[in-house]
């Protein structure tokens, strides 16, 4: 299966869910989407997603300093994202929940 359009649909609730747990710079969400098993996430998607988020109030953000190159801009998430976030997650809850209907679970043996 494909999952690139799955991804699409809750990289929102994905990237918010990563910076609730704690604040982190782009390539830092990037790879700990990717830890957590979401292997086919593009960088451009998260950036992009990062941005989107920001502009929307879900998310803020801040520049620390690196010794070892350039600086860093790190995402938090706001009050305002915490509430989106509740409502991704039991939207997305609902969702698995009423496909896993559809879809059954078969144990069909070839």
């Amino acid at each position: 299966m494909d999952t690139t359009q799955l991804l699409k649909g809750v990289l929102d609730a994905a990237v918010l869910a990563v910076v609730e747990a704690e604040d982190g710079y782009g390539y830092d969400v990037v790879r700990r989407l990717r830890s957590q098993g979401l292997d086919d996430v593009g960088d451009a998607s998260v950036y992009g997603t990062l941005r989107r988020l920001y502009a929307d109030g879900a998310l803020t953000s801040y520049v620390v300093p690196s010794a070892s190159g350039p600086h860093r801009k790190y995402y938090g998430i706001t009050a305002h994202g915490r509430q989106v976030l509740a409502i991704q997650r039991k939207e997305w809850q609902e969702f698995a929940v009423t496909v896993g209907g559809v879809l059954g679970t078969r144990n069909e043996a070839a």
